[in-house]
């Protein structure tokens, strides 16, 4: 894949019902965090906030890839952990429905760690 110009270059470049789960995962941190800004970060989608990373979203062929680092996912260990997970990343399997609520909550917790 060559490298995306736009979240929405990136999110057109997958099959229709991988590029559904991840305008879900747009929306839902747009909403969670209405004041970060979209770009693009290590090839993949991110929200900045005060410009630094605030979170990522990644698509792949059989997981959404999600990376709240360096600090969501420990916070939220508990509620991941039925998740694969690598070094601040957790994959949501593109055959289960996403958690969104739990994404947003996540979402919000840091962006409330970034206005500290």
């Amino acid at each position: 894949m060559k490298k995306p110009n736009d979240i929405n270059d990136y999110i057109a470049s997958f099959p229709s019902a991988t590029q559904e789960l991840l305008e879900q995962m747009r929306s839902t941190i747009q909403k969670a965090a209405p004041d970060a800004v979209e770009a693009i970060s290590y090839a993949m989608p991110t929200f900045k906030l005060n410009g630094k990373n605030l979170v990522h979203f990644a698509g792949y062929e059989k997981h959404i890839g999600f990376y709240a680092t360096p600090t969501g996912h420990e916070a939220f260990k508990d509620d991941l952990l039925k998740y694969k997970q690598g070094k601040g990343s957790v994959q949501f399997p593109i055959n289960e429905p996403l958690p969104l609520e739990l994404v947003a909550r996540i979402v919000k917790f840091r962006v409330g760690e970034m206005a500290k």
